[in-house]
């Protein structure tokens, strides 16, 4: 019977170490992340994004992709809204692209080098590297590394991240507040590292064109030539060629608080060369609008709004030949929201700092006393600025502006 017992034991640490043998520590993974991510040449994702900033949550479909050494594509898209946004670094520059109203938006960044994203896998991979103080637990098919958020926005300040003990391919990530909220919640289906793509796979005429694809080069190569056959000549309608890099002004919309004032030349826009009434467009001013069944502009209007603040007052304007809606907020804090229809279609931003709203990149431009938040969304421009607002109250505003107004 003793003779049992000593045999039991050993082959039960026999199988203690074999299981031990499968499963790496936190130092290990963290070396192998390192270097991988030095000698990764690309990889392709799609998954689901959360975003749980406002009365109920906003779910996205997300596809991710990238090429070294600077080129990223990322598709956004709200199916129940059915509205999908491409963000593009390439050669040429960072564009916001919404190709079923074909418009483009380009914006003077170094993005994403200097603001990181949730779905990209070099953001999250630098955050477990620089986390000196990271945390490390295992599951059955997962490495699970809790960090401190790297982002531009504030209120994200910490991440758990489960990489896949295969290939450390990232299967989900959340971040939180730091009361431990989960405000963001990316799963991956699918995820590949070092893929072939399409030879203009990344480049934004052919993303306008097919902006309704994805997927590597073996699978959309048929579809990438198909629309690159069909599309215009650099130049014929705004799409492709240079665009424009040129900085407008906007109409200051308070002038009781000046919550816009500084914004006339931090986050101006500029419409398209060529564009009938472009020439006067930097000395109009807002006047009434135009009746909206004249126009494609639908407002929207915030889900969220801080404690202690009211909605001021609500006017219809007409900008540079675009319908527009500004409404003003008062209370604790004082600030004013501009929507207009871009009516261009391909406009710049000045530099600014970029912020990730999750279903778009937004710019964050700043005078001595006033921060603009300027971003595309739907078609529309949106530009919400203040001089006492903190910025992560900009920001979850930001984000929650995606009902349809009811006036």
């Amino acid at each position: 019977m003793r003779r049992m017992t000593w045999i039991a034991a050993i082959i039960l640490s026999f199988a203690l170490v074999l299981s031990a043998c499968g499963t790496k520590d936190a130092e290990s993974v963290v070396k192998d992340l390192d270097k991988f991510l030095n000698s990764m040449e690309g990889y392709t994702g799609a998954g689901t994004m959360t975003l749980h900033n406002g009365q109920q949550p906003q779910v996205y479909q997300v596809e991710v992709a990238y090429q070294k050494p600077e080129s990223y594509r990322i598709k956004l898209t709200n199916v129940d809204k059915d509205i999908t946004q491409i963000v593009l670094r390439n050669d040429e520059g960072v564009f916001v692209l919404t190709p079923k109203q074909n418009k483009v938006f380009r914006f003077q960044s170094e993005w994403p080098q200097k603001q990181g994203q949730v779905y990209l896998y070099q953001t999250l991979v630098q955050s477990i590297l620089l986390d000196g103080s990271r945390q490390f637990t295992t599951t059955e098919d997962a490495y699970v590394f809790d960090v401190m958020a790297q982002y531009n926005n504030t209120s994200l300040a910490r991440q758990k991240i489960w990489l896949s003990q295969d290939d450390y391919h990232p299967l989900q990530v959340e971040v939180s507040d730091t009361n431990a909220t989960v405000l963001v919640d990316v799963k991956f289906d699918t995820f590949q590292f070092n893929p072939s793509f399409a030879e203009n796979y990344f480049a934004t005429e052919t993303n306008m064109n097919a902006g309704a694809t994805s997927g590597t080069a073996e699978e959309q190569q048929a579809e990438t030539d198909a629309a690159e056959q069909e599309s215009v000549a650099p130049g014929d309608d705004g799409v492709g060629g240079d665009l424009p890099d040129q900085e407008g002004t906007e109409p200051n919309p308070d002038s009781e608080h000046n919550a816009n004032a500084p914004a006339e030349d931090d986050a101006a826009t500029d419409e398209t060369e060529g564009t009938e009434g472009n020439n006067n467009a930097n000395s109009e001013e807002p006047t009434t609008a135009l009746p909206q069944q004249q126009t494609g502009f639908v407002a929207m209007e915030p889900t969220y709004t801080p404690l202690g603040v009211n909605e001021k007052d609500m006017m219809d304007i007409e900008y540079a030949g675009s319908q527009g809606l500004m409404t003003r907020y008062e209370g604790i804090y004082n600030y004013t929201l501009i929507q207009t229809e871009a009516k261009d279609i391909a406009t710049s931003l000045v530099p600014g700092d970029m912020i990730n709203l999750g279903f778009t990149i937004a710019q964050l431009t700043a005078g001595e006393d006033v921060q603009t938040l300027s971003w595309t969304y739907n078609g529309n421009i949106f530009r919400l600025s203040s001089a006492d607002l903190p910025q992560p109250e900009l920001i979850k505003i930001a984000q929650s502006v995606q009902a349809e107004l009811s006036k």
